[in-house]
């Protein structure tokens, strides 16, 4: 019996390997974290026009890819992204991980925008990064094929969030807790 928890930590250590900027370098990272940001971003304003307006007024943004994985009663996830300060263009690479508990089964590629009214909340969020939320989730897509749907709530305000499944088999009911932290490799000045 001792291969069965052997086997249900592959997903795990799968979307902690799979869920991080790509690249030899940090040059190569940052700029494989944009094109994801922007990548993003396209196929959000493609799917929700008024989004656009919304990121351009606000104070700043977020962008994250994120791998997650549930495991009966377990939930994990890891992930990376950027956040954007619209008054000084400037960037702040970010990491993220996140633990959960309720119950599922599935392994879930997706993307999150941030979108932050307030800069002190966009502060916060920098440099204390904790969200909180309960979320349940059903998802089967790969490309542009399957569908998903995804009800999420956070205990921040001023924050508005989308999120969107890029690939995945999911079904889950989780309380989770996500931790976001500045990435000091991609975030040193040159």
């Amino acid at each position: 019996m001792k291969l069965v928890p052997a086997v249900l930590l592959v997903p795990v250590l799968l979307a902690a390997s799979c869920a991080t900027s790509k690249g030899s370098n940090p040059e190569e990272k940052r700029a494989y974290t944009l094109r994801m940001r922007d990548d993003t971003l396209a196929e959000l304003y493609a799917t929700e026009p008024l989004a656009k307006e919304k990121v351009e007024k606000a104070a700043g943004y977020g962008v994250f890819s994120n791998i997650g994985t549930n495991i009966i009663f377990v939930s994990t996830g890891g992930g990376f992204g950027v956040i954007t300060d619209n008054s000084t263009g400037d960037n702040t690479y970010m990491k993220m991980g996140e633990f959960g508990v309720g119950l599922g089964l599935g392994l879930k590629d997706f993307r999150a925008v941030f979108i932050f009214r307030d800069r002190g909340v966009m502060n916060t969020w920098i440099y204390d990064g904790w969200e909180w939320g309960a979320e349940a989730d059903a998802a089967a897509k790969t490309g542009d094929q399957g569908g998903a749907a995804t009800a999420a709530g956070n205990v921040i305000s001023g924050v508005e969030v989308y999120q969107f499944t890029k690939s995945g088999i999911a079904l889950s009911a989780t309380v989770s807790g996500t931790k976001y932290w500045r990435d000091d490799e991609l975030n040193e000045t040159k």
